[in-house]
């Protein structure tokens, strides 16, 4: 006879005292199992402020558990015996718990997943697994959304859910005549820059995240990443705090510099709000609601509170369904052929162009870059660069403290690399350095020129911008959205076309973007 009725499996990304795994919880029959192990943090090698994240997070959701009256089985990383791997970690507490039957949540990782599957299988124990509703979708109904459509564009999933949960809607039509303000948000900062910013809401460590940050610090010591400014929320309290802080201060100017960048400043008005959603600590109806409510005030402006609105309701839910409906066979695609190696400098930020210097830098330092840095910036270039997918993937799982893989995946992979053959994207993202310049000051601190393709002062984004092209031109030039700029490539001689060649080599051989003192 099984000692409980019902063993709870609580994930890093699952802390949500709400979540349907609790449904029919009955403390004297059942006990919540939470595990901390180093797989999590090695399967990629993820960075040192990616790793506190969650250690911290879990361990105050065990105290949230604890005040709840939910008996918990928790498994410190330090706790001698620790089984190191998810699977080797439930397989000994099942065998000492002797639990009925699993319980969980649906999972955000499909290899988590099928590893928890497999020890259920192993024991064989009934396993529970039930839909997430911290969604506003459903992986069923996102399922129903793609039957029969020739393309799965995020435009026409994001109105359908406008319409179905009724936001910044008016007599079923959208608030202000137009679905998409994104017209309205693509401004820079000009050359006098963002002046005085509000302050981001930070949190200093209390005396378990110390205990976190120290032993992250020892364990996973030659891990990328670094903590001395650690202050990401890891409480609910802390979460709905950073929410309050965002549509107070931030969220009336997010819109308009949503895809500004400014050199030494990564916060500028963004929400910062994607790590505590993932993990579960804020629910995205709160944070809708709320920002909803900021417009319904008169304290934000439509363009702002429509786009915010956009990347939670439409661009979150929509990347959360095409991971479940593609996987497995997603994380292998591979649609451009790529197979460079994704440089090392990316682990430590020593390149010499200014931008990515800046990103990494601000990546290393926080886990965070905004989606512009991450798209336009670190993605870009390894796009053009022509990197081998998987590793770009394995590089944006590592490094933020927001990633999860049924959300980091998709961006990485569909968005950002074009992997996925069009998936996700009409076109590849691709552009010069001439970009770059538009949007931040970078370029006016750097010794590369981003009118320049060839020669010693080229931008390599440039560079490899017309290489791609040249690369990819046959089956670009089949995408009425990249036509005009393939046609581009006829107006180059031979020789400046041997020219980008030749420093696109050089540039993928290592000896340009590299910092000097390396």
């Amino acid at each position: 006879m099984a000692d409980l009725r019902s063993l709870i499996i609580v994930l890093g990304d699952q802390l949500d005292l709400d979540a349907v795994a609790f449904d029919g919880f009955d403390a004297a029959l059942d006990s919540v199992w939470m595990a901390e192990v180093a797989e999590e943090s090695t399967h990629v090698w993820s960075s040192k402020p990616r790793t506190v994240m969650f250690l911290a997070a879990m361990r105050h959701f065990a105290l949230a558990l604890k005040a709840a009256g939910r008996p918990l089985q928790y498994a410190r990383l330090d706790a001698p015996g620790n089984r190191g791997g998810l699977g080797a970690q439930l397989q000994a507490d099942i065998e000492r718990l002797r639990p009925a039957r699993l319980i969980m949540t649906a999972p955000g990782d499909w290899r988590v997943l099928q590893t928890i599957k497999a020890v259920a299988e192993a024991n064989a124990m009934p396993l529970d697994i039930r839909e997430d509703r911290h969604f506003f979708v459903s992986v069923t109904e996102f399922l129903a959304h793609a039957k029969d459509r020739k393309s799965l564009r995020m435009e026409y999933f994001y109105r359908e859910q406008r319409k179905r949960h009724d936001i910044l809607m008016e007599d079923g039509k959208p608030t202000g005549g137009k679905w998409n303000f994104d017209a309205d948000n693509r401004e820079a900062f000009g050359a006098a820059g963002p002046g005085l910013l509000p302050p981001r809401s930070t949190f200093e460590p209390d005396a378990m995240t110390r205990d976190v940050i120290s032993l992250v610090d020892v364990r996973f010591a030659a891990h990328p990443g670094r903590l001395d400014s650690f202050a990401w929320p890891v409480t609910r309290a802390q979460a709905l705090q950073s929410l309050q802080d965002f549509i107070a201060h931030r969220l009336p100017l997010f819109g308009r510099y949503q895809d500004a960048m400014w050199p030494g400043d990564p916060w500028l008005y963004h929400a910062h709000l994607s790590a505590a959603l993932n993990l579960k600590l804020l629910n995205p109806r709160e944070v809708v609601a709320a920002a909803v409510a900021a417009y319904d005030a008169g304290h934000a402006a439509l363009a702002s509170v429509e786009g915010f609105i956009r990347q939670i309701l439409g661009w979150r839910e929509y990347v959360r369904g095409i991971y479940w409906t593609q996987m497995p066979g997603y994380r292998e695609r591979n649609a451009l052929d790529a197979h460079e190696d994704l440089p090392a400098w990316y682990w430590t930020g020593s390149t010499d162009m200014a931008c990515l210097h800046d990103a990494l830098e601000q990546t290393l330092t926080h886990g965070y870059a905004n989606h512009i840095q991450r798209l336009m910036v670190t993605g870009l270039y390894a796009l053009m660069l022509g990197v081998q997918p998987e590793q770009v993937h394995a590089w944006y799982l590592a490094m933020y403290v927001d990633a999860v893989e049924w959300v980091e995946l998709p961006n990485t992979l569909g968005m950002s690399q074009y992997a996925d053959g069009g998936v996700m994207g009409s076109k590849p993202y691709i552009a010069t350095g001439k970009y770059i310049q538009r949007m931040s000051p970078h370029c006016k601190g750097c010794r590369y020129d981003p009118a320049q393709r060839s020669g010693d002062s080229a931008c390599p984004f440039t560079t490899l911008y017309w290489d791609f092209l040249m690369r990819h031109e046959s089956t670009l030039a089949k995408n009425p959205r990249m036509a005009l700029q393939v046609k581009n490539v006829a107006r180059l001689s031979d020789g400046q076309k041997q020219a980008v060649v030749e420093r696109a080599a050089a540039i993928r051989r290592g000896e340009i973007g590299v910092a000097q003192h390396e």
